[in-house]
């Protein structure tokens, strides 16, 4: 599990910590919201959404932790996490939307709910505070390794450790009438876990296994997000929720018309792959007049020709953790296949000759064939401590690929 410190990326130099981490600082109030989220925080944001709200607030969320499976990123979740007041953020690793909010020490975060407060330093969140603040429930569920009980209201979840001489009181709870508020020695059992999820399936979210439970909630209808962009290698771009397809040699004002003003321009100063170029009359040194339109929104950029301005390349984003590029765009879900392919490829029918944003780079082999030598790109430790990619290059695409082996980019031009 990869572990690295972030601060969300805005385009200027980062403010300077005032304090050292693990310093104590005062607890913070955020609304509880059950089946929604907690704070600014919302169950299926995006995690470039998070880390907005994130650079909102400096001055309370100084100190982040992003949290991921190095070697395999798409297995387990994307974690955010704030130490400093006691909870993290899950994100499922494919999506990239906030499945699961877990509060792991409620002494450090203090919770609003309707008017009432429970948790922090000073109001413990004890068994009889939830039972009273939040009402009735069913009985919940005692998990016999961990020592925990577990309460259950809908898209919210309460665990409470139980000294081993009084789990008798717990273990057979779903066929007793019964829910025990307090210990026989007359204390209440102290919440240790807070679990907000999506209410949506009906699903019981704990601690352990049942963590897994927690979903993503559908996104609204018509949302653009993780829409399937098709490529086919060599002609276009086709966007399936909105229709729209852009072909290579379209120009900026059909790209406006079909996809709306982009999120930002900027020139590209000095093409460096032309040396690589036996075939493109420029010379060597020349400034590159290019320009791209960015979809930071959307996990794309656009190339034009400075001169015919004319599309010439297309670069999807899969905004993979480990990347030197991770939070400055959404994730690309783009599915990729050959111009030989008839007709084309519908929403959601993706083939085993396809590749997408989980396609592996021995997958890209498979498919494609020998990619032959890699070209290194690096931008030196000090600029990315991630550590170098590499691009191969294919007829009218070419791969920037991980250590791991997943894809980082690619870039879509015609030959």
């Amino acid at each position: 599990m990869q572990q690295v410190q972030q601060q969300p990326k805005t385009g200027r130099p980062a403010t300077p910590r005032r304090r050292c981490e693990g310093t104590a600082m005062g607890a913070i109030t955020l609304d509880l919201r059950p089946g929604l989220g907690m704070g600014p925080f919302t169950l299926g944001m995006p995690l470039h959404e998070a880390f907005a709200q994130v650079e909102h607030q400096p001055n309370i969320y100084d100190v982040v932790h992003v949290k991921y499976l190095d070697e395999e990123p798409l297995k387990l979740d994307i974690v955010i996490s704030f130490p400093d007041h006691g909870f993290h953020l899950r994100f499922d690793p494919w999506s990239q939307r906030l499945r699961l909010i877990e509060v792991y020490d409620i002494k450090r975060l203090q919770m609003r709910y309707a008017t009432s407060l429970i948790g922090g330093p000073s109001t413990l969140a004890t068994f009889v505070a939830v039972y009273t603040l939040f009402g009735p429930t069913f009985p919940g569920t005692y998990d016999k390794d961990r020592g925990t009980y577990i309460l259950f209201y809908p898209g919210l979840s309460f665990a409470f450790p139980i000294p081993s001489q009084y789990t008798y009181c717990y273990q057979n709870t779903e066929v007793s009438a019964e829910l025990p508020l307090e210990l026989p020695d007359g204390t209440t059992p102290v919440t240790c876990r807070v679990c907000i999820y999506d209410s949506s399936s009906d699903s019981k979210v704990g601690v352990g296994a049942l963590l897994d439970k927690a979903i993503v909630p559908p996104l609204p209808t018509g949302s653009l997000y993780m829409e399937e962009v098709h490529a086919k290698l060599g002609e276009e771009v086709w966007f399936t929720v909105g229709g729209q397809h852009i072909p290579f040699g379209a120009s900026p004002q059909d790209v406006w018309t079909e996809l709306g003003r982009p999120c930002g321009i900027h020139q590209k100063q000095v093409d460096q792959m032309v040396i690589h170029s036996a075939s493109d009359p420029r010379p060597k040194t020349t400034l590159c007049g290019d320009y791209f339109y960015n979809y930071f929104s959307r996990g794309f950029d656009i190339l034009f020709d400075g001169q015919t301005h004319r599309i010439k390349k297309f670069v999807l984003h899969t905004n993979c953790p480990g990347h030197s590029d991770f939070n400055s765009y959404m994730k690309c879900n783009f599915v990729i296949y050959d111009a030989d392919v008839e007709g084309t490829v519908q929403p959601g029918s993706i083939t085993n000759n396809c590749i997408t944003p989980n396609t592996k780079w021995e997958q890209v082999k498979d498919i494609l064939g020998d990619g032959g030598r890699a070209a290194i790109q690096t931008q030196g430790s000090m600029n990315n401590p991630f550590g170098s990619t590499f691009v191969y290059g294919y007829q009218n695409v070419a791969f920037e690929i991980m250590k791991n082996g997943y894809i980082a980019t690619v870039t879509l031009y015609r030959s």
